[in-house]
């Protein structure tokens, strides 16, 4: 029994090296090429190839969590000491856009659901632009078919995290893509102290996420706690490349891990149409992205990324590694996944009663 104990601990750590190498590899191949947020998508495709094989790695809330505060604090550093003040002079066209995105989605899914694709409650549930993770949860309590939502979150996820990727790679001249390491980074002997007072928030940031059960706490609230103290200069906040890129990999690891070999095989007939439905998502909210740009005369870049229908963190990842405003790509995508939280039961009910009718 003890030697059986000892063979499973053994794989399992054996999978977390093969993951951990492929992940490294891969991100190292696609830093090479100067594709931004390379430590964040090769971690992802190591690990959606590792679930393929059937050797899947769990990624424990905690560590997930943990990552999650720590890309908090990275964009607290990232963000300029002051918002930009068009956001005060255009704050209808920002809301309207950020409300456009939720009625397209609810409109995408009730499409899905009249023309049979999916039934009503997933297909609402599944084009939800929140936190998937939330949205997934959230649906079981709707009569959802929670597979198939979580395929369909997860695949919009990846896709717009790609298609992020690749516009950031398109738009911007390589030289101008870097990657997000906050000042003091590279820690001085007294920044000992800087490095475990930043720690100790982070955790402070995620307990508190956690307690208040806030959409997305565990990356919001140190987000907010790092603003105050970089506002009041109590002290620096040091985050070293190294952490920064393991926070990075779990993000991209816990993205990719949910695509495991029986939920692509219960959703095969199925694949096809949600690539379609999610491809023309995010083609929407690129209109909505290129209304912003006219009316406001914000940069593309930052408008498409304020848009993109979901992955706040991702999106986080990719905006900091380029040259964007990241305050207000933030400031909308946080908007909106409160707005979804809010409206996403309501309008799910509104969608099941009217399909009920016909």
């Amino acid at each position: 029994m003890h030697l059986r104990s000892v063979s499973a601990s053994l794989y399992k750590y054996r999978r977390w090296l093969l993951l951990a190498g492929l992940s490294w590899l891969l991100a190292l191949g696609l830093d090479v090429v100067n594709v931004p947020a390379a430590y964040l998508l090769g971690p992802m495709i190591a690990a959606v190839l590792m679930a393929v094989l059937q050797q899947p790695t769990i990624v424990t809330p905690w560590l997930f969590n943990a990552a999650q505060g720590l890309v908090g604090c990275m964009i607290a550093a990232s963000l300029p000491t002051a918002i930009d003040n068009r956001m005060q002079q255009h704050w209808p066209a920002y809301v309207g856009c950020v409300v456009g995105v939720l009625l397209l989605s609810s409109v995408l899914g009730w499409l899905l659901a009249r023309w049979h694709v999916l039934p009503g409650a997933t297909a609402v549930w599944g084009t939800s632009p929140g936190a998937a993770s939330v949205m997934t949860v959230m649906s079981e309590q709707f009569g959802a078919d929670v597979r198939l939502v979580a395929l369909m979150q997860y695949i919009r996820v990846v896709l717009v995290a790609v298609v992020a990727i690749g516009v950031t790679r398109w738009w911007l001249p390589a030289e101008s893509l870097h990657m997000p390491v906050p000042t003091d980074s590279h820690l001085p002997v007294w920044g000992a102290w800087s490095l475990t007072a930043t720690l100790l928030l982070v955790a402070l940031g995620v307990v508190i996420g956690l307690l208040s059960r806030i959409p997305a706490g565990a990356m919001l609230m140190p987000l907010l706690l790092a603003i105050i103290i970089r506002e009041t200069d109590w002290f620096s906040i040091v985050l070293p490349q190294p952490l920064l890129l393991l926070a990075y990999a779990v993000v991209g690891w816990s993205i990719g891990a949910r695509f495991d070999l029986p939920i692509l095989r219960y959703a095969a007939k199925a694949l096809p149409r949600l690539l379609i439905s999610t491809t023309v998502l995010i083609v929407l909210c690129a209109a909505l992205a290129t209304l912003l740009v006219l009316f406001t005369g914000m940069d593309p870049l930052t408008a498409y990324l304020a848009m993109s229908p979901g992955g706040a963190d991702s999106v986080a990842i990719i905006g900091a590694s380029s040259q964007v405003d990241m305050a207000l790509v933030m400031t909308m995508q946080t908007g909106r996944l409160i707005l979804v939280m809010v409206l996403g039961p309501l309008l799910a009910r509104l969608v099941t009663w009217q399909l009920q009718r016909q």
